[in-house]
Formats: structure tokens, sequence, C-alpha cells
């Protein structure tokens, strides 16, 4: 499939255009007149159950036009145009929303989020996403506890960075207890490190070493007091195993509260590539949401192999009957990922054998037509992988399989041209956002100034999604993002991309809208606000295509639906939300 380049807003607005089922109000439009003739009223079949009038409604479309107003019925978009010719559509049945100017973009899609497993814990997690100081994350653990009964635990499960608060450093075992003093408190940051109450050290009979996960080390105070736990990656996601999990009732309630959440800031579609502390029987309560009819999301969702050395087996076992696609356009199963082997996921030098297990895994998907999605964290090792991409597309074409890379921030040009020549997508995460400094530290100046190259990867063919990898490692705000991608600053302010990789505000909303619904094969059907597509929008509390670059992060919906469906409402327009 062809790139479609993003061009700047046009000044005019398009006449109004209709959908081709909607075809028969194609003539009673053109029956209104410069004479201002009276349109034949609209037969109730075809009256919309929704029209947006009177706003700036960014479509997403080839020329990346603007529109005043849109029809929407059944679901779909099925007229785009000029208020007062759109307006003439409506039935007394039909709401008429006054958008009073705003700006309306295409529902936002995260193409990498673990919004599964976040989900599951949302309800009794400590949220410090957004949190500007120190004062006011213990502040938030302070009203969870006023809240909860005495020994409740109290987690923040991650998205949270020290640089983001004024004080520009980690809480103290002392500030938990201060703000939790009768609760069990557990704050993880990244997969790293995590601060416990001594209440949670005791609740988990942590004394030492001897019984932490494999690689986890106490950190004790000048008393030998133990106050936090590090280690490697493997020894935290083990620690996490540990803490006390949610009911089935509070994963079903999480699952809604988090994906109402995601609403607020404009997300109507998230892709989940699976991942750490996601079994199988984690996905009940997502399911349980989906055939309710409660989901207010879009959720595609990959499978991992969980268990060392017989992923193989289990993936077979598990998608014995769950072909690619299955599904509907609320929940659909999209594939493998991101850790397929545990030994080609975050390994530098993977052996011959490690290499053949992800090939025997890689050429079966291939063959079942499923798509593929890979964490991978360096250019100078990609070459483990690419290889087995062309090895397998050597016997099995994958070009048409929308495989993918994510995170892969230093991609190189020939990396790039490589996943380009293969119909490989990368999916790109504002990771640079919390972890600019260390990679400056890591790998220079030079390279820092064009990480994530993504003006190149959009030169060269390859097909991007935009994302976060909430909530574990960063925020789930996509606006948080998005300026990410505009002003290539840290969280802590400093600036590290350089313009050649920077990307226009048309280009970076791309990635968030039609880029990342090329990794769901249904770009066709959502990312962009054209009659016959889904009815998937956002009105913004901001004007994403003027406001500062520095405001654009602060920006929320005011409105958001899905399928024609109003999930979100807030302010003027607080009273449509669909309870």
């Amino acid at each position: 499939m062809g790139r479609r380049k993003a061009r700047r807003p046009a000044d005019r607005i398009r006449p109004v255009r209709i959908a081709p089922a909607a075809a028969a109000l194609a003539a009673l439009i053109c029956a209104v007149t410069a004479a201002a003739q009276q349109a034949p009223p609209v037969p109730v079949l075809l009256q919309p159950d929704t029209v947006l009038v009177g706003g700036k409604i960014v479509t997403m479309e080839e020329d990346f036009s603007l529109q005043q107003a849109l029809a929407v019925r059944d679901g779909k978009i099925v007229a785009a145009g000029d208020s007062e010719e759109v307006r003439a559509l409506a039935g007394p049945a039909t709401r008429v929303v006054d958008l009073g100017g705003r700006t309306v973009v295409p529902g936002l899609i995260d193409s990498h989020m673990h919004a599964i497993r976040a989900a599951l814990s949302f309800s009794y997690e400590v949220n410090w996403i957004g949190a500007e100081s120190l004062t006011e994350a213990l502040g938030r653990i302070g009203d969870a506890a006023a809240k909860r009964a005495p020994g409740a635990w109290l987690i923040v499960a991650g998205g949270w960075n020290p640089q983001q608060f004024a004080e520009n450093r980690r809480p103290t075992q002392a500030e938990l207890e201060a703000a939790a003093p009768d609760n069990p408190v557990y704050v993880q940051l990244g997969y790293g490190w995590a601060l416990m109450s001594d209440d949670a050290f005791e609740a988990l009979d942590i004394r030492d070493e001897a019984d932490l996960p494999a690689g986890g080390r106490i950190e004790r105070d000048a008393d030998a007091r133990p106050l936090a736990v590090s280690g490697d990656s493997p020894a935290i996601v083990a620690l996490f195993d540990l803490l006390p999990k949610p009911t089935h009732a509070q994963q079903v309630a999480g699952t809604k509260a988090f994906f109402r959440e995601l609403n607020r800031l404009g997300l109507t579609g998230v892709g989940d590539p699976g991942g750490n502390n996601l079994l199988p029987r984690d996905y009940r309560a997502l399911f349980d949401v989906w055939r309710s009819g409660e989901s207010t999301l879009r959720v595609t969702y990959s499978l991992n192999g969980q268990e060392p050395g017989a992923e193989f087996e289990e993936l077979q076992s598990l998608t014995a009957m769950l072909p690619m696609g299955f599904g509907d356009d609320m929940l659909r199963f999209n594939g493998l990922g991101e850790r397929v082997t545990t030994a080609m996921y975050n390994n530098p030098s993977p052996s011959d054998a490690d290499r053949e297990r992800f090939y025997e895994i890689a050429r079966w998907a291939a063959a079942r037509g499923m798509a593929v999605t890979v964490h991978w964290g360096a250019d100078a090792t990609v070459g483990h992988l690419l290889s087995v991409f062309e090895r397998v597309d050597r016997e099995i074409p994958i070009r048409d399989l929308r495989w993918s890379i994510a995170h892969l921030n230093d991609a190189s040009a020939a990396t790039l041209s490589r996943m380009a020549k293969l119909g490989v997508g990368w999916t790109v995460q504002d990771a640079m956002y919390f972890g600019g400094e260390a990679f400056l530290r890591r790998a220079g100046r030079e390279a820092a100034r064009r990480a994530p190259p993504v003006v190149t990867a959009s030169r060269l063919g390859v097909e991007i999604g935009a994302g976060t990898d909430a909530h574990r490692v960063a925020s789930y705000d996509p606006f948080t993002a998005l300026q990410w991608f505009l002003d290539g600053r840290t969280v802590g302010g400093l600036a590290l991309r350089g313009p050649e990789e920077t990307p226009s505000r048309a280009e970076a909303l791309r990635f968030y809208t039609l880029g990342s619904a090329w990794f769901s094969h249904d770009e066709d059907v959502r990312g962009s606000l054209e009659p016959g597509k889904l009815a998937d929008l956002a009105v913004l509390s901001a004007d994403y295509l003027t406001v500062p670059v520095e405001e654009i992060g602060a920006i929320e919906s005011l409105l958001t639906m899905v399928g024609g469906r109003i999930v979100y409402a807030s302010g003027p327009f607080a009273e449509l939300e669909e309870r």
C-alpha cells in the first residue's frame, strides 16, 4: 500500500461529501440552491442520528482538508462538509451538536500500549501520571488511603519519572508512610526499582535477598531496615507478581474505568502487544466487558509466549481456534507479540539456536497469515531479528502481513530500508520523554538529535504508528507524546531531537490515526473522518493545529465518540454522555 503524505491544512472548506451508502442524500443536498430554495425533507430512514456543526474538523484525508460539519448514522460518518448543508440533513430525531468552533480530530489510536494489563488493576492503583510535584503525588496516596480500609494495598505501578516532579527526586519510605500510615504501599519506577513501606515488606514476608526473586536486591537505611528493591527487569516483574491481585469484579471495574480514562484523552483504540505479568487468564475481564457491550475502546491484541523454551507449543495451543482477525470491530485478535520467545527478547546476542527457534514460530505465523510485532531496543543488534524476517520472507512473503518492530529509537537508515523492503512497520513511542537524558549519556548528542528518525522512516516508506508503551514505563497521555514528537523535549525540559527528524503537526497526528490503524489492518474503516468510515472522533479542548507546541500536552477531549456513541463528554457537552 502506498504511503500517503500529510500536507499542510487547507484554508478552504471542501464541498460536502456523502458516503456511497447514503447516495440518496446527494440529490437532496444538490436541491439546496444559492437562492435558498428549501430542500425536500430527508426521508426518516436516511436522517442522521447525530450531526456535528460549527467546528474545525481535521479529516486526515490525503490533502489534510478541513470541514465544518459531520453527519453520523448507524455508527458511521455519512456526510462531511459545510455546516448549513450538513445541518439540512437533520430530522426531528437527529441530535444536533454545535461545536462552537472547536477542533475535531479522528479518534486517536495508540499502536503499542499495555492497556489490558493496566486496566486490570486501574480501580485499585494510585496514578502518578501528570503529577507535577512529589507533594501532589504523595497527596494522591493520602487521598486513596482515606477512601480505603486500613490494610488495603496502595500501588503505583509506573508511568512516572522523578524529573516530572518539581523536587526532581524519588519519594522516601518515610514520605510514603506519612501519607498512608495504615496501608502497605508499593511504588514501582520502570522495571528497575520499587519503593515499599514497612507494612508492604512485612505483608510480602521479605526480610533479605533470599526472599526476593532472583536478581533482586534490597536497599537499606543506616539501621539496616529495608527501604526498596532494585534489580534487573525480570526481578521487578516477578516482584510485582507477588502483590495481591484484584478480584474479577475489580478487574472488570478497572477495565471500564481505564478505557473511559483513555477516552478522556481522545483515544478510541489501542493495539495491545501483550507482555509481562499478563497470562491467558488475565484476558477474562476484557472479554467480559466486550461481551456485555460495555467497552468504549477498540482493542486489537497480540499473544505472547510466556513459557521459556516452550513458546511454540504454547502459542499453537492458544491460537488453535483463534484465526488472525478473529473478533469484531471492538475486539480483535491481531497475531503474535511482543515477546514471541524469551530468548529473543531484550537479548542483544541470541545464539544460533535462539534464532532458529524464533524462525520456526515466525514461519508458522506467516503460513497462517498472522501479524507479528517484536520488541527490539538497539539498531546495533536488530540485524538478528531482520535476518529471521528476511529468511521467512524468502519462503512465505510477509509484506501483506503487517509485521512490525516496536521501540528501536536509534534505527539507522540501512535498517529502515530493510524494513521498508519487507513491508515491516515501526511502532514508535515517546520513550525519550522520560529516558532522553540517559540515552544522551549512552549514545551521544548526534545520536540523540535523530532519535527516533521518523522523518527518514517516512521518506523511505516505512509505515509508522504512534504510541506510549504505557503504563509501567510511560504516561498513557497521547498529547504528551504528540508534544514530544514536535518539540523533542524530555520531561526535564532538555531538547534533544533536531529539526531534520521532527515531523509536522499533520504528520505526527497521522502517526496517531491512520498510521496506527495500518497495524491493525483497518485504516480503510477508521483513522480519518471520511464518509463511510467509523464515527470515531474527539472534540478537543484546544486547537492542536495552532496552539503553541508547549501547550499541546495539556489538551484533552471534551467529547469522544466511538462508532457514533458518545463515550465521554465534559464541560459544555457533559450532558451528552451516554451511560
